[in-house]
């Protein structure tokens, strides 16, 4: 993939960054920084001027903590003093966008030319333009700037969760900080009602709580204050899996956290939260009533003291979204799709490796079968002329295959089309899915359209008789294809690891159905071989039991699910296969090519997942601050 095609979203929040490269095929990879999804902001300014970043960072503040600047993002006029320098804030955040950017380089292989900034909705013009000049030092192309709780609203629309417009909803942003933002879902997007922040209620003040708690008589000297907040960060994280964590204390005996020293400390804290989240609902002028939805995001909202809280306190039962700490910059990289001026296609020109395998697959499949039916049919003495026996059922097999491969190929056709556009307009991403949708899904209907001409001219036959068997099978498939390109191109909903992997169906279904239909027409002569009964009697059977499992391999996921049903009904179609219902065994596969593709649109586009219902909390992780 050519790094141009790629999309770096970025969320500088003031106690962690965090970044996600979106893929033109709709899927995304979060960038990681030693092994984790979130690089700490904080910064460490060495005695030679350089600026060390992340954990790095927090590790050399216990050698020299005069020197360690925790939350390098500050307002645009104010300086940072470091042993009696003056260092310029924006300096500090480009040294970590610079790490973010060096990542992203790795990953892609070279420079990202759409860049996408999280910036809080309350932030001015000023403010703004700062990170904008901070980007740009960090060697960044002109970024676009995405308010946060937009991004955290799109990101939740993206994973499935239905929300009409009109509808006002509040994200919930705890981090180092609080922000709540009330927005309004419109007609073309989201417009933020009213925005209030509060850095004093949420991880940093719960952190301060913990120390005031665990060490009463004034806590640890100062060199060592950096530490014992690494320290109690780490503990809460292992929390999450004991009862009890030590926490080390270079000045004294190590204390005890447990989980009810860590609510003891956050339920004042997170009450406070819950106050601005009715504030912010109050200054929007909404009825509390009207409110859809309380989304809450952010390394902190993974606590579950939150969901009591903000329960309690706001009457409203908060929804976690899908990974909070990286929604923000997920939602970023979604957000608007590309611009006019960035024609970066939807799919690869040329396939990867495996989405090569899907398409070529059911390709080749679809001409040996075809193949294999015209030139193994039987001829027979008529009263006027010859006539043939036709195996229907592998000729409707090699139809439904045919447009599974072109649809398969559906990201590459449209990305290929809108490179060789001449109108001087480019599709949108959008545009360009249901582009490709539709253009194999025609394509489809021009190669079996094709298999019925040649079949009906090579064997001599009505036209008719082929049109039934080619075209009928596949009907339904192209039903669910032109629904699929309308949800494409009116961007209702993005299936998830993108539209390239939503269209590829499973190979393993392919090549056991394909051998199955070929044993079975292989052994249907067996009343004209003497001495081969057995063995083709076996074949029969055999290729029945494969077809079998190629249905099942279609219908279920999970192998041991697929091995308790797919035994019993491998079995079943084996015993039906037979001379003269073969089309019958084809048209139980035709079936469940059919519910595999309604399943998928089901459980990827129109169906928010259990674990995401609107309404309903998804279980927290461990807290992070």
């Amino acid at each position: 993939m050519r790094a141009g095609q790629a999309r770096l979203a970025i969320d500088c929040g003031s106690a962690t960054t965090t970044a996600v490269l979106a893929w033109p095929d709709g899927s995304w990879s979060p960038l990681l920084f030693d092994g984790e999804p979130g690089l700490p902001s904080a910064v460490l300014v060495a005695g030679d001027g350089s600026v060390v970043t992340g954990q790095r960072a927090w590790q050399a503040a216990t050698v020299d903590p005069q020197r360690f600047i925790p939350r390098p993002r500050r307002p645009a006029d104010e300086q940072v003093s470091v042993a009696d320098v003056q260092v310029a804030p924006a300096d500090l955040v480009a040294a970590t966008l610079r790490r973010v950017v060096d990542e992203a380089h790795r990953m892609v292989g070279g420079p990202v030319e759409d860049v996408r900034l999280v910036v809080p909705a309350g932030w001015g013009p000023r403010r703004r333009t700062w990170l904008r000049q901070a980007a740009h030092r960090a060697g960044l192309a002109q970024p676009r700037l995405v308010e946060a709780p937009v991004a955290v609203a799109s990101d939740a629309l993206a994973s499935g969760v239905q929300l009409p417009v009109g509808s006002v909803v509040v994200v919930c942003d705890l981090g180092a900080g609080v922000e709540v933002s009330v927005l309004r879902r419109g007609p073309t997007g989201f417009e933020v009602l009213s925005t209030l922040a509060d850095p004093d209620a949420a991880g940093d003040a719960i952190d301060a709580a913990l120390t005031a708690t665990l060490l009463p008589d004034g806590g640890a000297p100062a060199a060592d204050g950096w530490a014992l907040t690494a320290s109690l960060r780490t503990a809460k994280h292992a929390l999450a899996g004991h009862a009890a964590v030590a926490v080390p204390v270079s000045s004294g005996p190590a204390v005890v956290l447990n989980h009810t020293a860590v609510e003891q400390a956050a339920r004042p804290v997170l009450t406070r939260a819950a106050g601005l989240v009715r504030d912010a609902v109050d200054a929007a002028e909404v009825d509390p009533t009207t409110v859809t939805a309380l989304w809450c995001v952010g390394g902190t909202a993974q606590m579950p003291l939150v969901a009591d809280v903000m329960t309690a306190e706001t009457g409203l039962r908060p929804l976690l979204v899908p990974d909070p700490l990286v929604a923000a910059a997920r939602g970023a990289a979604d957000a608007g799709g590309l611009t006019t001026e960035q024609t970066a296609p939807v799919g690869e020109p040329v396939p990867s490796v495996w989405r090569a395998v899907a398409i070529g697959v059911p390709g080749f499949a679809s001409l040996a079968l075809v193949s294999h039916a015209l030139f193994t049919a039987t001829w027979h003495s008529g009263l006027i002329r010859e006539w043939a026996f036709m195996n229907w059922g592998e000729v409707a097999m090699a139809s439904v295959f045919a447009v599974i491969a072109c649809l398969a190929a559906g990201t590459v056709l449209g990305s290929s089309l809108a490179s060789r556009t001449d109108s001087g307009v480019p599709l949108s991403p959008a545009a360009q899915v249901a582009t490709g949708i539709l253009t194999s899904a025609w394509l489809g209907v021009a190669v079996v359209g094709m298999y019925a001409v040649v079949g009906s001219q090579y064997i001599g036959t009505e036209l008719g008789a082929f049109l039934r068997w080619t075209l009928l099978p596949v009907a339904p498939i192209l039903l669910v294809a032109m629904v699929l390109a309308l949800i494409a191109f009116r961007q209702w909903r993005t299936p998830r690891g993108g539209w390239s992997e939503f269209l590829a169906f499973p190979v393993s279904s392919t090549l056991t159905a394909t051998v199955g239909m070929v044993l079975v027409q292989w052994s249907l002569p067996a009343t004209y071989s003497p001495g081969m009964e057995v063995w083709l009697g076996l074949g029969s059977r055999l290729g029945g039991l494969l077809i079998g499992v190629g249905v099942i391999t279609a219908l279920v996921s999970g192998w041991w699910l697929r091995l308790v049903m797919g035994v019993p009904f491998a079995i079943l179609t084996a015993t039906l296969v037979g001379r003269y219902n073969t089309g019958t065994v084809a048209g139980l596969y035709v079936v469940a090519v059919t519910a595999w593709w309604l399943a998928r649109l089901w459980t990827r586009i129109l169906y928010t997942a259990p674990s995401q219902p609107r309404g309903n909390l998804v279980p927290p992780g461990p807290p992070r601050s």
